[in-house]
């Protein structure tokens, strides 16, 4: 069978024969009742275990409505004016409202930024302010050590609404729920400590039970409430297909059970061969955003396979520090060991990619100079099936190969989890 990855603008084609292909991971066909705002005010409609939104807020009460930033996918102008409304519905009046850019470790916006993510509307009725922090409130500490510091705007409001979409996350499980609050609105130091856990075993996609990072997570906002969460849920196209609103644990659940029906793709069994692409451009234009399907690729392969890793990356790493980490290191060991000792955004890609290597080869299919992707521990090629040729010469004519054509978004659930 001829299996289609996105590469950039263009398409790598692997010919793989009929007996050897255990899978090809896409999304499930769900037909979704209501997609975009109408998901969304459905949801405000009928929240998960919480009274209506107009309902809780009362009128003079502070309100922050904390967002993603431009880092994120979430559409945030398909989202907050839905929750506006419903505020005003109860009283609220908008002087007292204000939206706050979660920025965790990430720069500050312009004010054109602002208004492209909240849409002309909301930047006009509401203050719209990114979280800072380096004015950030102590609110308490975990039992895991981690401090509990929000950004002021934050931390002074009266009522809390966490905004953000559900996406599988490779350490915190899943994006979402309390992850508005931290690391959202968060300091560096206490972002080190919480992220600092990606390491142990249970950290990983698609895992709440004895995930460490979510479960410091969740901690963290038991000194910090959020009083509502308005969490969608997106398609591979980033488009609004669900929503959940209400309490920050059910209606997160709620919503994370509705991702697993998407997107969760249970195996018979893990393959000696995992070809895996992010879907072409605009998602594989470097190294650090096609991270994202290679750490779910993991997932698929078997202890000494291969993954092969197909994305264009025709703007390189994508960030200074995920380079930095990734130059100056000896052995992939190494970044596993600073990560725990020193967590850097960009730098915790390094190492989440010197984990993968603990267990499996990567080969990957770039446009970046084959020198320089050596001296990142991965195998350059520059065509898919001369990559699939030599790992099939490899691992001989009864190996199992699985296919992950939009490997960003697909979880594969090996058959011991």
């Amino acid at each position: 069978m001829k299996v289609e990855f996105g590469y950039g603008k263009t398409t790598q084609v692997v010919d793989i024969p009929d007996k050897n292909l255990d899978d090809i991971l896409l999304a499930t066909d769900i037909e979704h009742e209501r997609r975009g705002p109408d998901a969304v005010k459905y949801a405000l409609l009928n929240p998960i275990g919480s009274p209506r939104l107009k309902d809780l807020a009362k009128p003079g009460q502070k309100i922050a409505i904390i967002t993603s930033d431009i880092s994120r996918p979430l559409p945030s102008f398909d989202v907050i004016p839905s929750i506006l409304d419903e505020l005003y519905e109860g009283g609220c009046d908008p002087k007292d409202i204000k939206v706050v850019f979660a920025l965790g470790s990430h720069r500050c916006h312009t004010e054109e930024e602002k208004k492209k993510l909240v849409g002309e509307r909301v930047y006009s009725e509401v203050e719209c302010v990114d979280s800072d922090p380096n004015d950030c409130i102590h609110m308490g500490t975990t039992s895991r050590g981690t401090p509990v510091d929000i950004t002021r705007s934050v931390a002074e409001a009266d009522f809390r609404i966490g905004v953000g979409n559900i996406e599988f996350h490779y350490f915190a499980g899943y994006s979402g729920g309390a992850k508005a609050l931290m690391p959202g609105v968060s300091t560096p130091s206490a972002i080190q400590a919480n992220h600092s856990m990606m390491v142990d075993e249970k950290a990983c996609a698609g895992n709440l039970n004895g995930n460490p990072i979510r479960a410091d997570i969740e901690e963290s906002e038991t000194f910090c409430h959020l009083s509502f969460i308005v969490n969608p849920v997106l398609d591979e196209h980033k488009h609004i297909v669900y929503c959940v609103a209400g309490d920050v644990t059910e209606a997160h659940r709620a919503g994370c059970r509705y991702l697993d029906k998407m997107y969760r793709k249970p195996l018979k069994r893990r393959a000696d061969i995992v070809i895996v692409s992010q879907g072409g451009a605009p998602k594989d234009a470097n190294l650090y955003q096609t991270q994202k399907a290679l750490d779910n690729s993991k997932y698929a392969v078997r202890d000494g396979g291969t993954i092969i890793v197909v994305g264009a990356c025709n703007e390189g790493l994508g960030s200074a520090k995920f380079e930095e980490w990734l130059t100056t290191a000896n052995t992939p060991d190494e970044l596993i060991e600073r990560v725990g000792k020193d967590f850097q955004l960009g730098g915790h890609k390094a190492a989440a990619i010197a984990m993968v290597l603990k267990h499996a080869k990567i080969v990957l299919i770039s446009e970046m100079d084959d020198d320089f992707v050596r001296s990142i521990f991965l195998e350059p090629m520059h065509s898919a099936q001369q990559a699939f040729d030599e790992a099939y010469a490899k691992y001989g004519e009864d190996c199992s190969v699985i296919c992950m054509p939009f490997g960003g978004a697909t979880l594969p659930i090996p058959p011991e989890d």
